[in-house]
């Protein structure tokens, strides 16, 4: 393989980050047809980043033609490029998704190059096998997890192949790209509900219209017609669980604001309740009493509602009232953190030893606090009704999930109370009520098939698992959407789900990744058009499945990633498991154990286990293993495996890109790591792969800078990879050291200095970002040998790529006037604070300076003995450096600080316009100053250098429109 010619693709060049992270963080808030919505998983990847990163690694990069001699000038290539990046602007956008106009633009670029790379390999001996100019290599995501990746390769014209140990991840992407183009363009075949309570958000513009099914819509309106059925069906016959409330003059005796309901009869939204146990008091010891964490039912401003306690002697009660809430209310009966209350009856403290007693003997109950309702466009909050407490706990289910709950309590903490099985999750209710339409899938298959076969008549008899398309499998693909409806239901109606009282909203189970105790929890209303609805779950689910692309053919398998052989000669891009971070097979276990009532017949390769297989999964858990380095070492071994399999398989013309996710960051001499990324990385090149460059993806808002002991933006790295030659030599500690001396700074300032439309990788991404090139001189090695012949760690490693970052910024690296040179080295001292004189003057004496002379530049005070900073705050606002006989680099630098949060960029623009040859010097002591606040967790100041070089692209565009002489280096505007 090594007489491949591959050209180099964009990714390993460069990338419009900032629209690529500004999508993704946009993406979050986005619900309508998101295939988030089809069914819940922890860690899916925004789509955005995911075609973005498939894209730029698809793509050759421009200027692979001037390497080959091919004539074009760097002109040329960077608008090329810049063409590319367009491309890229436009596809991650949301409203783009499904814009095909935009889409073929990408697909063509695709093929382009796809062409490219096949007349460079035509003459190689596997040319046929490899380079057809006709055929696009087919995709792989050996991690697929929730499916973004394998859904946007999909989308980008490939044909996309899935694979994961986790049967739910598998079924999630047998969802988005298998089951949908087996049926594209297929026409609804069930009949239209006799009431249609899903109104204007219905996804058919009327029947007949043949020509609006294409893609997956038709198979969309069929999941929304038959979930219509089930609904109706399971009413009939369990609806007497789900009674509504009638507006008597008892309740409006207590709540006069309800007159306007008078007689009305109104839905029941949500049950609001709380757990309980026996006071620990000998004198109340059979008085069951609340665990409740808040009293607030409804913070709304004008419609805040609250619960409040009225006790007699060993009675009490809740009573809902409308108003503004006593302070007490806030928290409940809740004493402090964890489960830690009093007792609302003697008022002796209820410690959590006690209640996980309690919890463990099975005595932890619960009592009805109040009841949500649907009134005229509001939320209408009243007081519990014991007629409806006593409905709700005269249901008897005639079956339940009894798989005991798995894991560690860090994720699971649940089980310290004595819950110790799913079932004992959800209220009887809530298990009667997914029987029961659990019992429905059966019935409703029969039912899809007959009308199948009216509709189209029938030859393939064939089941869905074995890519049958007729109507055995198109009643088994619309049976396995409408249990993923019931995954949402799920979600929402346990006893850990609760009430949002900001919103007037449930918060699902896994609002964290862990399934966390709860001591008030909402019941939904199965029946309610509302949040928790099966219908409302349908209408969601449908409305993915019609963005669905269903273009390409797809495939998703159950498929260990340590011994699978589908990655051969395809392009891969993965999403792996992260260390330690969060045990999916564990939590998975709460869908699974449901999906596999509903699916099992269906596919019954897939749901062959009573649980989701565990002990195989990729991840570092001690309490899977003996001790935490032996789940090290298995993590470690099974990622080099993985990885290993991948670099063998992968199509050679392509990187492989690669996702990692923090779990924390801690920071130290490495920079901005953790144990779980310096192991990864080593799995990565010890399983032969060559590190090309990392991309920091943030999906986390660009106006916020999360505490310094955190991610801060950087939630995601991507990692792009080659393999590595199989000849490649061994270097010496030394060699290394010096190629990072003379490539390192290149590479750095490219990054903080933009390139080709390219914005400043911000500071905030900067230590992940240059571990890039400086991990493309350590991986490129067999090994990198210490001076007494051991090997390099990754970990010593990162910290020489370190410390060159920091000798690279540091003022003191000779591009930097003396009075900064000063004001920086007396900043990593005393910050803001005040410093000795004397200690001062030795310090601007030893940087060519004097104490005097920072002053005269209007930059310190000095005085009584003491020396300080001035902070951008207490600079002159009419400053103007044309005017300023002394104006050293910090000044500037703080003047732009106080512009930019005063008067913003466009400001700020006109600032710089004044002073262009600064402006080189100011972004470069902005990314050291950032980094030295972030290593002494300074957020404030961090958050203020950081916010500069962001907006920085803005800023130079401003000053070029106010006009100016000179250009600022690393824009070409």
């Amino acid at each position: 393989m090594t007489d491949i010619k591959s050209p180099k693709k964009l990714i390993e060049v460069a990338l419009p980050l900032d629209d690529i992270n500004a999508a993704a963080a946009r993406e979050k808030s986005i619900r309508h047809g998101h295939p988030s919505t089809l069914h819940l998983w922890w860690a899916r990847r925004p789509l955005a980043a995911a075609r973005a990163v498939l894209f730029a690694q698809l793509v050759n990069d421009p200027g692979y033609q001037r390497e080959l001699g091919y004539g074009v000038n760097k002109q040329e290539a960077e608008r090329k490029r810049e063409k590319l990046f367009d491309i890229i602007r436009d596809f991650v956008k949301w409203e783009n998704t499904n814009n095909e106009e935009v889409l073929s633009r990408a697909r063509e670029a695709i093929w382009e190059s796809w062409r490219e790379t096949c007349h460079l390999n035509r003459n190689h001996p596997q040319a046929a096998e490899l380079f057809d100019p006709e055929k696009l290599p087919a995709f792989h995501d050996p991690f697929a997890g929730g499916g973004a990746i394998p859904l946007e390769a999909q989308r980008l014209g490939l044909e996309s192949h899935a694979s994961d140990l986790n049967p739910v991840a598998v079924m999630i992407n047998k969802a988005m790209i298998e089951i949908p183009p087996k049926f594209a363009g297929q026409p609804p075949v069930g009949p239209l509900p006799e009431q249609d309570t899903t109104g204007k958000d219905t996804l058919r513009p009327g029947s007949g219209l043949t020509e609006y099914w294409s893609g997956a819509r038709g198979l969309a309106e069929d999941v929304r017609r038959y979930g219509h059925w089930m609904h109706e069906e399971a009413f009939k016959r369990i609806g007497h669980l789900y009674p509504k409330v009638k507006i008597n003059p008892e309740i409006i005796a207590e709540r006069p604001d309800l007159e306007m309901y008078a007689n009305e009869e109104l839905t029941v939204i949500a049950w609001l309740w709380v757990k309980t146990v026996n006071s620990p008091s000998p004198a109340f010891e059979d008085v069951r009493v609340p665990l409740a964490s808040t009293y607030l039912l409804s913070k709304k401003k004008g419609d805040d509602h609250y619960v409040e306690v009225e006790a007699d002697g060993r009675d009490w009660r809740f009573v809902v009232r409308r108003g503004e809430a006593p302070d007490s209310a806030k928290k409940g009966n809740k004493l402090s953190r964890g489960a830690n209350f009093s007792c609302v009856v003697s008022g002796a403290p209820i410690g959590h030893k006690y209640v996980k007693e309690q919890g463990k003997l099975g005595r932890i109950g619960s009592k009805l606090m109040g009841i949500v309702l649907q009134g005229k466009r509001e939320r209408v909050y009243i007081s519990p009704s014991v007629e409806h407490e006593e409905i709700a706990k005269s249901a008897v289910p005639d079956w339940e999930p009894n798989l005991p709950i798995s894991g560690s309590t860090q994720y699971l903490g649940v089980k310290p109370y004595g819950i110790e099985k799913f079932s004992e999750l959800f209220t009887k209710r809530q298990l009667v009520a997914l029987n029961e339409f659990f019992q429905l899938i059966g019935e409703v298959e029969g039912k899809i098939e007959e009308d199948f076969r009216d509709v189209n008549g029938d030859e393939d008899e064939a089941p869905l698992s074995m890519g049958g398309r007729g109507s055995i499998a198109y009643a088994q693909a619309v049976c396995s959407y409408l249990v993923f409806a019931l995954g949402k239901v799920e979600n929402i109606g346990s006893t850990v789900a609760s009430w949002m009282n900001d919103r007037g909203a449930f918060r699902e189970t896994f609002a964290r990744q862990a399934i966390q105790m709860t001591w008030d929890y909402a019941e939904a209303n199965p029946f309610a058009s509302a949040g928790g609805s099966f219908l409302t779950a349908i209408d969601k689910g449908a409305k993915s499945i019609a963005h669905l692309p269903a273009n390409q053919l797809g495939s998703a398998v159950q498929f260990d990633a340590t011994l699978q052989d589908i990655s051969k000669n395809k392009v891969v891009s993965t999403d792996p498991p992260y260390y330690d971070n969060v045990p999916y097979a564990d939590l998975s276990d709460f869908f699974y154990v449901w999906m596999r009532r509903g699916l099992r017949k269906m596919w019954p390769d897939i749901f062959s286990t009573i649980a989701v297989p565990k002990s195989e999964e990729l991840v570092a858990f001690s309490h899977r293993h003996e001790s935490r380095d032996v789940a090290e070492s298995f993590f470690m071994k099974g990622m080099k495996e993985a990885m290993k399999k991948i670099s063998w398989e992968m199509h050679p013309a392509f990187p492989i890109t690669i996702y990692y996710a923090f779990k924390q960051v801690n920071e130290s001499e490495v920079g901005a790591g953790n144990t779980g990324w310096e192991t990864f990385l080593a799995a990565v090149i010890e399983s032969g792969l060559e590190i090309h460059g990392t991309w920091p993806m943030r999906t986390e808002g660009s106006g916020r800078l999360r505490g310094l002991n955190s991610n801060a933006l950087a939630s995601s790295i991507v990692l792009v990879c080659r393999k590595r030659m199989p000849v490649a030599e061994t270097t010496s500690r030394r060699n290394f050291q010096r190629q990072l001396r003379e490539e390192m700074p290149e590479a750095l300032e490219a990054m903080i200095g933009g390139q080709s439309g390219q914005a400043p990788i911000a500071p905030v991404d900067l230590a992940q970002a240059a571990i890039g090139p400086g991990m493309a001189i350590y991986s490129k090695y067999e090994a990198v040998l210490n001076q007494d012949g051991s090997l390099m760690s990754v970990h010593d490693a990162l910290v020489l790529i370190n410390r060159a970052i920091t000798e690279f910024l540091t003022p003191d690296s000779g591009n930097f006037d003396a009075d900064t040179q000063f004001c920086a080295s007396w900043f990593d001292q005393y910050a803001w604070s005040s410093g000795p004189f004397g200690e001062a003057d030795t310090l601007a004496r030893a940087k060519g300076t004097s104490v005097d002379g920072v002053k005269e530049a209007g930059v310190v005070e000095s005085g009584a003995g003491k020396v300080r900073l001035l902070k951008w705050s207490g600079y002159e606002s009419d400053w103007d450096p044309a005017a300023d006989k002394r104006t050293p680099v910090w000044e500037a630098c703080h003047q732009m600080i106080r512009r930019l949060q005063n008067h913003g960029e466009s400001a700020a623009g006109e600032l710089l316009a004044k002073m262009p040859e600064k402006g080189e010097a100011i972004r470069q002591l902005a990314y050291h100053l950032y980094t030295l606040c972030e290593r002494k967790k300074w957020a404030d100041e961090a958050r203020a250098y950081n916010e500069l070089i962001g907006s920085w692209h803005a800023i130079v565009a401003a000053s070029h429109e106010t006009g100016h002489a000179g250009e600022q280096v690393g824009f070409d505007l």
